[in-house]
């Protein structure tokens, strides 16, 4: 699966995410855009875009995302924080479904 990891996410994480193809924002030039315009461009170039931002889903209409949208719901956006939630993150990449939303927790 083509991964696109947001901006506010550790690059760390790039290498936890096992058996993926995973980009980071600022690879496509992308740095600084709002999400709404990261989920446009991400459309036929990635499978999913992972974020931190859990209010996402109150700022985007759901009904029309591009590609599916996985919500990490770590304390803080440190990979220390982040690492509990791989292996359930690792689990929902395998059965995801396109164009859903996804929130991962402790």
């Amino acid at each position: 699966m083509r991964v696109l990891l947001d901006e506010s996410l550790p690059d760390e994480l790039r290498s936890e995410i096992a058996g993926h193809e995973v980009y980071v924002v600022r690879q496509f030039g992308w740095s600084g855009l709002k999400n709404g315009e990261l989920l446009k461009r991400s459309a036929g170039r990635v499978d999913v875009f992972i974020t931190a931002d859990q209010n996402l889903e109150y700022q985007q209409n759901l009904r029309d995302l591009p590609v599916a949208v996985i919500v990490l719901m770590a304390r803080t956006n440190r990979i220390q924080d982040m690492r509990p939630l791989i292996p359930r993150l690792l689990q929902e990449l395998a059965q995801l479904a396109p164009c859903t939303l996804v929130r991962v927790g402790p």
